[in-house]
């Protein structure tokens, strides 16, 4: 069946790749098979979430035919804060 590994580097280095993956495999392992773990040194399955079209799923999620699964990023910043810094840099 065909699916998607997607991630986004903080450095704005992207990567969407397009993989065929027997019946039955686990998110994690289309991660292994899509070769992003040697490309990208810095994720660490270990402490990024993964979700699959924006919702959080864990590694042992069995994937669908055409799923995309994303790679995210740790967040860096307080969402809630972002906002007030923005509107105080502008003041």
């Amino acid at each position: 069946m065909k699916i998607s590994v997607a991630y986004a580097s903080e450095k704005g280095e992207q990567a969407w790749i397009e993989l065929e993956v027997a019946e039955g495999t686990c998110v994690e392992e289309a991660i292994e098979a899509s070769g992003l773990l040697q490309r990208f040194i810095e994720i660490d399955l270990s402490q990024q979430a993964v979700g699959i079209y924006g919702r959080v799923v864990k590694l042992d999620q069995t994937l669908n035919e055409w799923d995309r699964i994303e790679i995210y990023r740790p967040i860096t910043a307080d969402p809630k804060t972002v906002p007030r810094r923005q509107t105080e840099a502008s003041a």
